[in-house]
């Protein structure tokens, strides 16, 4: 039987009310052609879900609080939750050798399920045929560095991580994610290609322009959930120790930073599959997604005792979203905020760090243009004035808003650069 889920409004109790909360997402959905977007806040056990804006732009169907939209790479914080409440269960250990779980050969002993949901195990990115099996793509996987030495975003890891949970459970991953998490907590299961599913939108000369969604089935346990704001607070309740999924050592487990693990331009630190943002006073824990024309953020306080989740169907919802933190810091909510920049100078980009560095089947080349000055080429797109500073970050100018956009930082020496690290993602050089 489906448990009940709670419905609460923390006007009363929280200083932001939800005329607040309604005005705040209304004006920036509108400020930044969201077409839809949803807000939902769950304070000291009360909360409270706001949502603005059509599901879809040309039929015109309201987002209501039930609306799923594609959350992108959340999912993987819903299939790392799933593996850890089978370490909790002894189903699972974290440091074994996935290739004892999944019974085969051939696959590095250093790749676990502890390095899998940290994106410690060296894996790239993407596998380099989505249309082939995991295992062979794991087996062919060139690494940008060894496991357990440095973080980098795998997607690839977490599609692996979904075969030990099938190993682990007898059923498949989908299968697996509803019956021990979703349908616990009352989320009513989609994905990114269910019928009932919000459209994604990307931004045009137009306007808004719907998006069809495209995750191949290798990587549905990295990216394939649709949720919306209120089961994404339902799924930061587990992590708030309720309803019990996980035991207090497990889930400290989970939580706790992985020494080294440097997500840089991320997050401040990463957990089992759960990212660290630094607060003023405490941590938060959450996780970002984006999908094709979408962008969702969750956010888990846990001395507070609360959680916030934002949904939103257009592609400028992550900006949407950064400006969305500052109105609730300015009402009271003390999410952490994006840290300005440190303060460095430009420098000329050594000739030696001219080049292909290399992230699976990616290329990041770094290389001049006919204004006598460099650019950022990722798999075939053009990101113009790449700009080196003093602190090895680099920054190129958004062809989207034309502003310049820190995107990572150089790893080695001037002139010597032996990784380039674009979007948490380490690509060494070729």
């Amino acid at each position: 039987m489906t448990p009940v889920r709670e419905n609460y409004d923390c006007s009363s109790r929280y200083p932001v009310t939800t005329g607040q909360l309604q005005d705040v997402l209304t004006r920036l959905a509108c400020s930044y052609g969201v077409p839809g977007a949803q807000l939902a806040m769950l304070r000291d056990g009360l909360k409270t879900v706001v949502q603005t804006g059509v599901e879809h732009q040309d039929r015109r169907r309201p987002m209501d609080t039930a609306s799923a939209v594609p959350i992108g790479s959340i999912t993987k914080l819903a299939t790392a939750t799933v593996a850890m409440v089978l370490v909790a269960d002894d189903d699972l250990e974290l440091d074994q050798p996935a290739g004892e779980v999944l019974g085969v050969t051939g696959l590095d002993d250093r790749f676990t399920p502890r390095r899998l949901l940290s994106h410690t195990s060296g894996l790239p990115s993407d596998p380099a045929d989505v249309t082939a099996a995991c295992l062979r793509e794991i087996r062919a996987a060139e690494p940008v560095c060894p496991p357990g030495s440095a973080f980098s975003y795998s997607n690839l890891g977490y599609a692996l991580v979904g075969s030990l949970i099938e190993a682990v459970t007898g059923m498949t991953w989908r299968e697996a994610v509803e019956a021990i998490l979703l349908r616990p907590l009352g989320i009513e299961p989609a994905y990114a290609d269910s019928p009932r599913t919000v459209s994604g939108h990307a931004t045009g000369p137009g306007g808004a322009r719907p998006v069809e969604q495209a995750l191949p089935p290798l990587l549905e346990p990295a990216g394939a959930l649709a949720l919306s704001a209120d089961d994404l607070v339902e799924l930061g309740r587990v992590h708030l120790g309720k309803p019990g999924l996980l035991d207090v050592v497990t889930a400290a487990d989970m939580h706790g930073r992985i020494p080294g693990a440097e997500p840089f331009g991320l997050a401040d630190g990463w957990g089992l599959g759960i990212a660290h943002y630094d607060g003023e006073d405490d941590v938060w824990l959450g996780h970002d997604g984006t999908a094709d024309g979408t962008s969702c953020h969750l956010r888990i306080d846990q001395a507070g005792a609360c959680v916030v989740a934002f949904t939103a169907n257009g592609a400028a919802g992550t900006r949407m979203w950064q400006d969305l933190i500052t109105e609730l810091r300015a009402l009271g909510l003390e999410l952490p905020a994006q840290r300005p920049p440190a303060a460095t100078r430009p420098v000329p980009i050594p000739a030696g760090d001219f080049g292909t560095y290399r992230n699976g089947a990616i290329d990041y080349t770094i290389q001049g243009d006919e204004n006598g000055g460099a650019i950022l080429v990722v798999d075939g797109e053009i990101f113009p004035e790449l700009t080196l500073h003093d602190d090895a970050t680099i920054a190129v100018r958004d062809p989207a808003t034309g502003d310049a956009t820190p995107c990572g930082r150089l790893r080695g020496a001037p002139g010597k650069a032996t990784a380039i690290e674009v979007g948490g993602r380490l690509a060494g050089r070729r």
